[in-house]
């Protein structure tokens, strides 16, 4: 037998999930720790893990999966990686972590990034960078040398999270243009490294780790790694790509007009355009994404909330203690459309990209005593979270991106009818769910990368479609009606 093995790095959690090579079939998955991974905050708006910790939970969450599904160790053809983005890890000259991983929900670096943004340009970050430097990768190392600078004075070179468990596997410092993109270390137009922000940083370029192709080996395992996962030494890892890009491949989101969605604790909308574009407004993010070559390039514009599953599970805990999702998602279905004047802002969980940062919080409006019952109030927040989507999509939209089409994996709040239907009636386009998530992607992009597959397609055989919601022509105009309605209040709402 012959299997891929994919890991996505969370910051709750890793997930191993293994591939049956020849039927693209999934055969199991396992994830640790079993509660959530610590974030440690030694100040406000800081947020820290420890990457060797990372490292321990994947060894764990491996011999999880051999026993949910015994492998032998040379059944492993090749390995994929998908990570959390935009963190920071950095590395004495023994490879060692200096000091813990400052990653993607850390906030130090906004202002190191607010200030690049405006003493450069914001039109010559836009142009070059396609973002402002903001609270990526860059800018956090930024604040690292300012504060730290004994730590830096030491650092001979920085990572990703996915390429620090790359190096643990093969002992190979490397990562991805794709992956300096979304650290804000790569310039569109000169299509090469973001000299002119290193400089402005006043970072040396050496710290960056040389490129390989997302899809190729990129090292192989070495024998200290290959004992504690239980796999043979000399296996290659060929692949690795940030969350949100690896998503897209897991779903074959990989062309223009190709949406993929996600609704887990945050929702996004990662589309793919063939021309780097930006938002002026920098309330969206592109990058470049794991497909993309220079005679045919690819780019993902990533749009984010913040409050999308997280107000789910506010809403359970508060008014659903002793009940389960699929009670709230029941309940919700038994409401008509637009929740008899019940409008929820699902903007409770700090400040939101697409709202140009703002913070505005929460709101539910027009909550009436004498006809509103909680199962209103889940209506209300799943079409809250849907039009908060369409909203951010429309900015897409404006930078030249389609909606042809969107894709999603069967899970979260994709689970709810009503969440599902809301949002192709809402954005016109058709969504069609899968059995996939990232450890699954992951596992497939490793397949391509070894050659083992040689077409892209085929690394999707076996996924399978699980349902697909057709948008309703006769109840299109009306939702379109109310997300009008809840659009008017968001901007009387923020201003």
């Amino acid at each position: 037998m012959k299997y891929f093995l994919g890991f996505d790095l969370g910051s709750s959690s890793v997930k191993a999930a293994l591939l049956d090579a020849d039927s693209g079939k999934p055969l199991a998955s396992a994830f640790s720790p079993s509660s959530e991974m610590k974030i440690h905050a030694p100040q406000p708006g800081f947020a820290e893990q420890d990457p060797e910790y990372w490292w321990q939970e994947l060894v764990q969450a491996t011999r999880l999966l051999r026993n949910k599904y015994p492998f032998q160790k040379n059944e492993i053809d090749a390995i994929g990686i998908s990570y959390q983005m935009h963190g920071l890890v950095c590395l004495n000259k023994n490879n060692e972590p200096l000091r813990p991983a400052i990653i993607w929900c850390d906030s130090r670096g906004v202002g190191y990034g607010a200030e690049a943004f405006e003493r450069m340009g914001q039109e010559f970050c836009l142009v070059h960078f396609l973002n402002s430097p903001g609270n990526f990768t860059a800018s956090k190392l930024k604040w690292v040398k300012e504060n730290e600078p004994a730590i830096y004075s030491k650092i001979t070179r920085v990572l990703l999270p996915g390429d620090y468990i790359a190096l643990k596997m093969t002992g190979e410092a490397v990562t991805t243009v794709s992956g300096l993109s979304e650290g804000i270390f790569w310039d569109y137009k000169t299509h090469g490294v973001a000299q002119s922000l290193l400089d402005f940083y006043g970072i040396d370029r050496s710290l960056l780790a040389p490129c390989v192709p997302s899809f190729g080996e990129q090292g192989k395992l070495q024998s200290a790694a290959a004992e504690k996962l239980g796999i043979a030494a000399g296996v290659p890892v060929c692949y690795r790509a940030g969350d949100q890009p690896n998503n897209a491949f897991s779903l074959q989101v990989m062309e223009p007009g190709e949406i993929a969605a996600t609704a887990g604790t945050s929702g996004v909308l990662y589309g793919i355009g063939d021309r780097p574009a930006f938002d002026k407004r920098s309330r969206v993010n592109p990058f470049i994404h794991v497909n993309h070559q220079e005679n045919n390039p690819r780019y993902g514009v990533l749009m984010c909330i913040n409050g999308t599953g997280i107000l789910n599970s506010w809403l359970r805990r508060e008014f659903f203690p002793n009940e389960s999702y699929e009670t709230l998602n029941t309940g919700a279905a038994t409401i008509p459309v637009g929740s008899e004047g019940l409008f929820c802002y699902p903007f409770g969980n700090g400040a939101e990209r697409i709202l140009e940062n703002k913070n505005p919080g929460g709101r539910i409006r027009g909550l009436d005593f004498n006809r509103h019952n909680k199962y209103h109030i889940v209506r209300a927040a799943q079409e809250g979270i849907v039009f908060a989507l369409i909203y951010g999509a429309e900015i897409m939209q404006q930078m030249g991106l389609d909606m042809k089409r969107v894709r999603a994996g069967y899970a979260n709040m994709f689970l709810s009818n009503v969440f599902s239907e809301t949002f192709a009636n809402c954005s016109g386009s058709p969504v069609e769910l899968y059995n996939t998530d990232g450890a699954v992607g992951a596992a497939r992009g490793a397949g391509f990368g070894s050659g083992y597959y040689p077409q892209v397609s085929d690394c999707f055989r076996g996924m399978e479609l699980i349902r697909q919601v057709v948008p309703d022509t006769k109840k299109t105009d009306h939702i379109r009606e109310v997300y009008a309605q809840w659009k008017k209040g968001l901007e009387e709402f923020i201003g």
